[in-house]
């Protein structure tokens, strides 16, 4: 599923080349548009090149675009494992180097890898949730990365082998499920931003004041007013830009420390392995093999829809290519320490709304997102930003993530009470770890793992559920098809 952190994800990708920014259209398209592409004969405008200045200014908006989204998730993870500034950074740069690389293998594609459309990869927020369940489960915080990167690792490999046949399991992943799971991944986020909103340090006697929740209000306000009255490019980095104000305000507070930017080198190289040889858990694999089926229904729907605004549909064979590449994409990169990847569904908005359309111009962005995570100083800038100003962007964020899937589940029936049922079940099932976190106290170490992922286990409930009341039985039969159509474009979550 989302993203970004994917930086803004409240929308959901059209299906007939519009978006929200297009009510603005005439207004945006001058700001937001570097220039049309070249439509040479015979060359379908996907295919096609824009001129050096135009390509690389395009390219960098869909970067601003996405920058936010690909940073959170090893924010998040990284401070739960209690890395230090340094090594954070570090993180931070391996997640921008493998986006970089998953978006050229999406862009531009090699043998039956990538589905060649203008589509922007980066590090999915499905994952970060069960990720957050693997750090607490695991007894030693350093084997913490190793036990994701081997679970990643399996996950992408067995999703690699199943992208050719994945396309026709699409429909036991309608709206009812795929909603479910996305409103699950924000609500479950949320406590995230909320505890980063306390400030730094949940030990510290200042965690909680009213400077820290000031900031976090401030930066949300800030957030809120630049989507409510700006436009185009403006509107589409709203988060990036509060974040920037909100660690400026901070300042004067003495929140703000810039010692990850002044100890951080010019050039640097995301060291394989960095944080230790690939460990490979059970539990894990099996809780990231349930993010990686949500991931890639969610790439499915994005394929859609951007083949849609390019006028170029997608097909059985660009899906699975497109899966191909997503699924290898996420299990190259714990190579060089990142996380899963998939479709971030703000860059297909961005398409739609400057019309520009070449995947060579998203390709220029994946190429800057490769030299940002060669740059360990462009990654620290990310670290400076403190924790109660991330809290307050953060609310937006995933916020947005939740929002998104209740817009799904509006297309998912909710009018019939098979469907209902499904999503009240389901929902409950996957809010325990959130609301009841000792719940599960008496299982297994390692069952927990997967107990304590609310996506996971919402997934899963949702996924059975869904299969005995809309498919098993005589009530398959049913009068409408909207439950188990296959899945319209569906808002992608990171």
């Amino acid at each position: 599923m989302a993203a970004t952190p994917r930086s803004d994800n409240a929308g959901t990708p059209p299906t007939t080349g519009q978006t929200e920014a297009d009510a603005d259209t005439e207004a945006d398209t001058e700001a937001g548009s570097a220039g049309t592409e070249d439509d040479s004969p015979g060359k379908h405008p996907v295919d096609a090149t824009l001129p050096p200045v135009k390509m690389l200014t395009s390219g960098l908006q869909h970067v601003a675009a996405m920058y936010a989204g690909v940073v959170a998730p090893p924010l998040i993870v990284g401070a739960a494992v209690g890395l230090s500034a340094t090594e954070l950074t570090f993180l931070t740069g391996a997640s921008l180097f493998t986006a970089g690389l998953a978006t050229f293998l999406q862009t531009l594609g090699v043998w039956k890898i990538g589905a060649r459309l203008p589509f922007v990869n980066g590090v999915t927020f499905a994952g970060v949730a069960p990720m957050l369940a693997i750090v607490d489960t695991t007894s030693d915080k350093a084997d913490a990365l190793p036990v994701i990167f081997g679970a990643i690792i399996v996950a992408g490999a067995l999703g690699f082998l199943a992208a050719p046949w994945f396309s026709r399991l699409v429909r036991f992943f309608p709206p009812v499920v795929t909603g479910t799971v996305i409103t699950l991944i924000g609500v479950s986020l949320l406590p995230v931003a909320f505890g980063w909103a306390q400030g730094p340090n949940p030990a510290a006697d200042d965690y909680g004041s009213t400077t820290y929740l000031t900031l976090a209000a401030v930066t949300l306000l800030i957030v809120l007013l630049l989507r409510r009255f700006t436009r185009g490019f403006v509107k589409q980095i709203a988060v990036l830009i509060g974040l920037v104000l909100g660690t400026l305000l901070a300042i004067p507070f003495g929140v703000t420390d810039f010692t990850p930017v002044a100890e951080a080198p010019l050039i640097g190289f995301p060291t394989p392995f960095h944080f230790g040889a690939p460990q490979f858990a059970l539990a894990a694999i099996v809780s990231m093999c349930v993010v990686m089926l949500v991931s890639m229904t969610e790439s499915t729907a994005d394929m859609l829809a951007l083949g849609e605004i390019v006028e170029k549909p997608a097909d059985e064979k660009t899906i699975a290519a497109g899966l191909r590449a997503d699924t290898l994409g996420s299990a190259l990169s714990p190579l060089f320490n990142g996380f899963m990847c998939s479709a971030f569904a703000q860059n297909i908005g961005l398409v739609a709304m400057t019309r520009i359309r070449s995947r060579f111009v998203v390709a220029a962005g994946g190429g800057f997102l490769l030299l940002m995570g060669l740059c360990p100083i462009a990654a620290s800038l990310i670290a400076v930003v403190p924790r109660p100003v991330l809290g307050g962007a953060g609310v937006v964020l995933f916020g947005s993530v939740a929002a998104s899937g209740i817009q799904t589940l509006v297309k998912a029936g909710l009018h019939k009470d098979n469907n209902v049922l499904i999503v009240a079940v389901s929902l409950a099932v996957g809010i325990i770890p959130i609301t009841a976190p000792e719940f599960y106290h008496a299982f297994p170490e390692t069952a927990k793992i997967i107990l304590d992922s609310g996506i996971s286990t919402g997934c899963v409930a949702a996924v059975l559920l869904n299969l005995v009341f809309n498919h098993l039985g005589s009530s398959a039969h049913r009068e409408d098809d909207d439950v188990t159509a296959p899945m319209e474009p569906t808002p992608t979550v990171h």
